[in-house]
């Protein structure tokens, strides 16, 4: 009975056992199915993620291309400099790990949790910069506590080295981070949020030459975003190599000659327009802008009412003042308006419509030819003369030469100056012109303005006779093969038209400002060099009385409303090789304050060029 109960229950057990192992046999089936398709079918794609969960590409930036002076002198370089950042995707709890790095780092936790939203800007793999250019003991202590750091890193990128620190800061320029209407505007394709670029003068002209070519590091990191080895590096390629037309010298001699006073100063080639030395003062040090400039720093720049972050020498507008009168009577010998013996009485003041114009000699020069009118700078012969001459005249010769317009200057920022006219005058004034006005313009006042960087291409032009040179900067640009891919040549804008004999009688009286016992520019006077020159001083604000004057407790008048120095020279006169613009802000005297540097700006340039011993340099 009971045997015959088992055999009833046989077939039960064998179907459930035949349903169990054919559904395991289904399960293993499944499971091999899914370790094929694992392997096989999506063996790249769940490689490709594996790889991105344990490695990094990280961004190496390129070194800017090293700038050079016309000897190959380096003047800006790139050095190595230290960046704490964070992998965003690597942190679970930023407070925490702001409170663990503030400490290190000497910062705010607020401040790194501004850097972390400016951060969002960029895509979640690339590092967020928190701390830049850090000093390596800083470097040391993150590195220490690094297990408690999920996603930081330390990342080394090469920042601007201006190993002239402020010296030609106006030239060279300055970077600063790209903002996102220079990324939308379509020019800046190649670039990225949170990199920088050139703002100001060469670093900005020049941008497409310095920049080079990024390269990239592939890295493994652990759970925690920590850098366990380096997988596959491809190197940057750094910018080409710009060399400029100063020279380092006579940049660094005219910085220090020029100290504390404000203004500009600029010497030219004379073949060739080169710019051999450009100084603004007061200047700046691009190195601020190296790592995004601080607010109070900005601020400060701003704010100083000298106006450090101007390019005076391009920027600055001042009235020539007697550095003018070149041009006057260059103008009235062309048009037949004077001889070289024509003479005119000074007593000290010139009266025209019932104004009278004072000469700055007091007592007068008495009996004044033109080649005393230049070498005394006798104002009142130039009040006849230019009143002789016409201010359109006079306008058309001044424009010649370079005044009223921009010179060609080849980086931005350059302004015009002013070179008046009659219809000038109407144009922005709805009113005629005055004889008054023409007689004033005729001493570089009034309404006349003109830049330093005009004042030497006019010099050099006259030195040249005639020749208006477009100033250079550049030398060349070569790649670090040694491929030239720029080089600029002299251009000549235009020669002007004027006798021999008009030439040499201008010049004469140039030589004679100088070397001449009674020339105004005798300071300039040196005894291996044959210098030529032309003092200037310019009204900052119109004065005829004391009070006008607005003297100070101690009779003297305040430094914002003293005149402004000026002196213009070329040399050697017998066969010129370079010309000085010099400006003096508030210097008052042209022959006391600007003509000193102008002497010793050429002295240091002929000692360069080994044309006057070491020795006698004072």
């Amino acid at each position: 009975m009971a045997l015959d109960q088992k055999w009833k229950e046989l077939p039960a057990v064998q179907s459930r056992f035949l349903f169990y192992s054919v559904a395991a046999g289904i399960v293993f089936l499944l499971l091999l199915l899914r370790l094929w398709y694992l392997q096989i079918v999506s063996y790249e794609d769940l490689q490709a993620r594996s790889i991105r969960n344990r490695t990094r590409v990280l961004s190496l930036d390129a070194p800017r291309g090293p700038i050079f002076d016309r000897n190959g002198v380096l003047l800006v370089d790139n050095r190595p400099s230290f960046q704490v950042s964070v992998m965003r995707q690597d942190v679970e709890n930023r407070s925490l790990l702001f409170e663990r790095l503030s400490p290190l780092l000497a910062m705010k936790t607020s401040e790194l949790e501004r850097r972390w939203q400016e951060g969002k800007r960029f895509p979640i793999y690339r590092p967020v910069p928190l701390a830049q250019d850090v000093s390596r003991k800083i470097v040391e202590r993150v590195q220490e506590h690094s297990v408690d750091l999920p996603g930081i890193l330390i990342e080394v990128r090469p920042v601007r080295d201006y190993l002239e620190h402020g010296s030609a800061a106006h030239l060279i320029g300055y970077l600063g981070e790209i903002t996102e209407k220079e990324l939308q505007s379509g020019d800046f394709n190649q670039y990225r949020a949170g990199e920088f670029v050139g703002k100001t003068a060469l670093e900005k002209k020049y941008e497409p030459y310095l920049r080079g070519e990024k390269g990239r590091r592939l890295v493994e990191v652990d759970v925690q975003g920590k850098l366990l080895r380096q997988l596959q590096m491809e190197p940057s390629t750094p910018g080409n190599k710009i060399y400029l037309t100063i020279d380092r010298e006579l940049q660094r001699a005219t910085d220090e000659i020029f100290a504390e006073e404000s203004g500009a100063a600029v010497a030219l080639d004379v073949k060739t327009g080169e710019i051999l030395a450009m100084v603004s003062r007061p200047t700046f040090n691009p190195a601020l802008f190296v790592k995004g400039i601080a607010g109070d720093e900005w601020r400060a720049l701003a704010k100083d009412d000298r106006h450090p972050l101007q390019n005076k020498v391009i920027a600055g507008q001042y009235p020539p003042g007697s550095t003018f009168k070149m041009i006057v009577a260059l103008a009235a010998l062309r048009e037949g308006v004077i001889g070289t013996e024509r003479t005119i009485d000074c007593r000290g003041d010139f009266v025209v419509g019932g104004s009278r114009y004072r000469c700055w000699k007091k007592w007068g020069h008495g009996l004044t030819n033109l080649n005393k009118a230049l070498r005394e700078s006798c104002d009142v012969w130039f009040y006849q003369v230019g009143l002789e001459l016409g201010i359109d005249k006079l306008s058309k010769a001044a424009k010649e030469f370079g005044l009223g317009s921009p010179t060609g200057y080849p980086l931005a920022g350059e302004r015009s100056g002013n070179m008046p006219s009659q219809e000038w005058k109407h144009q922005h004034y709805n009113k005629p012109w005055y004889a008054g006005e023409t007689v004033i313009a005729s001493i570089g006042q009034g309404f006349v303005l003109a830049t330093p960087i005009q004042l030497a291409v006019m010099m050099a032009a006259i030195a040249n006779n005639g020749k208006v040179l477009k100033p250079q900067v550049v030398r060349k640009i070569e790649d670090w093969e040694g491929h030239l891919l720029l080089h600029p040549e002299p251009e000549i804008v235009r020669q002007l038209d004027y006798s021999a004999a008009d030439w040499k009688t201008v010049k004469d009286g140039l030589v004679a400002v100088v070397n001449d016992a009674r020339g105004t520019g005798r300071v300039a006077h040196l005894d291996n060099v044959l210098v030529a020159g032309k003092t200037g001083t310019s009204q900052v604000v119109r004065r005829k009385s004391d009070e006008e004057e607005k003297l100070g407790k101690d009779g003297e008048i305040p430094y914002r409303f003293r005149p402004h120095a000026l002196f213009v020279a070329y040399a050697p006169a017998e066969k010129p090789e370079i010309a000085v613009a010099v400006v003096v802000e508030h210097g008052q005297s042209g022959g006391r304050a600007a003509g000193p540097i102008a002497k010793r700006i050429i002295q240091r340039y002929m000692e360069l060029k080994g044309q006057v011993p070491q020795e006698q340099k004072e």
